[in-house]
């Protein structure tokens, strides 16, 4: 009988830890705020304990981070997302402590891995996985294998510039995470409320989301409320992203391009626009053969990409 497999996945907010067996049957899942690299660790350490005592052996573990990180050194390098995590030895700390397998993966390669192997990239030779959450990564199968360049730093398109000035992700003024990622969509709001004060849906938009936290999931709350300035807003964000994937498909010519996080769950609002910018700034004979789809997934995709790093099949 085969163990078990324990899945971790640590993101910007929150850190989820899972065990599941091979069938990917999810048996548990524990989900808390994530907190300082050491503190974060020692809370993985303890449920994972607890799982071992629960449901007996467990073969490998798979984490999923957002990036710089390298997969071969099992080493988290300095994600933005993550100030305090610098050079963190985060293989061997499981090895050393669990005595048990550990692969670790940058987060959009993992959910690439998960969408090839089980959901909306089956059947493709070529895609690409968006995570467009806290930030903006991607995850690059190509020619049937997971790419990741000479210094596992490929996908990492959230540090691409796409206009000289704008919203700040990756620490760059103008990037494609700046511009489609939960913070830069809130910075992007904040900078256009600034400019428009006077505006009368500007003044709606403050008294409709008053009592909310500012974020972007309050300005897709005011998107849904048909706020129009709040629908400008995403607007403006859905057209940097056809921008940006304009240029994956033009350089990398793709059968897919997967995207999870604010744009999976609101595919409705932003497919139509994205569409149309690729229409005009992709080129005609890649464009028409990459489709566009929301992660198959959707919120569970952070689960199930770490049991592919977990299963090691890419």
């Amino acid at each position: 009988m085969l163990s078990n497999i324990i899945g971790i996945d640590i993101g910007g907010t929150k850190t989820s830890v899972i065990i599941s067996d091979y069938e990917l049957n999810i048996l548990h899942k524990e989900k808390f705020e994530t907190l300082s690299s050491s503190n974060t660790l020692n809370k993985i350490l303890e449920i994972i304990t607890e799982y071992k005592l629960k449901y007996g052996e467990i073969s490998n573990i798979g984490i999923s981070c957002g990036g710089p990180l390298s997969s071969s050194k099992g080493i988290i390098i300095c994600p933005p997302n993550l100030p305090d995590w610098k050079n963190i030895e985060i293989v061997k700390y499981f090895s050393d402590n669990l005595n048990i397998p550990t692969k670790l993966e940058n987060d959009a390669n993992a959910c690439a891995m998960a969408e090839y192997l089980w959901g909306a990239g089956k059947n493709t030779s070529n895609m690409a996985f968006l995570t467009f959450g806290t930030g903006l990564g991607a995850g690059l199968i190509l020619n049937n294998k997971l790419y990741r360049g000479s210094s596992d730093m490929a996908g990492e398109i959230g540090h691409i510039r796409l206009n000289e000035t704008g919203p700040i992700g990756y620490n760059k003024a103008g990037s494609f995470e700046g511009f489609c990622s939960g913070g830069g969509i809130a910075e992007l709001c904040k900078i256009r409320m600034h400019e428009k004060s006077e505006d009368k849906s500007v003044k709606e938009f403050i008294e409709l989301i008053k009592d909310k936290t500012f974020c972007a999931k309050t300005i897709a709350y005011a998107v849904q409320s048909n706020n129009q300035f709040a629908i400008s807003i995403f607007k403006e964000s859905a057209i940097y992203l056809g921008k940006g994937l304009s240029i994956l498909i033009d350089i990398l010519n793709l059968d897919k391009i997967i995207i999870g996080g604010i744009y999976a769950r609101m595919e409705s609002f932003f497919k139509n626009i994205v569409l149309s910018v690729i229409k005009e700034e992709a080129l005609k004979y890649s464009a028409d053969f990459c489709s566009i789809e929301a992660s198959f997934f959707k919120e569970e995709i952070g689960d199930y990409s770490t049991l592919a790093v977990a299963m090691n099949k890419l």
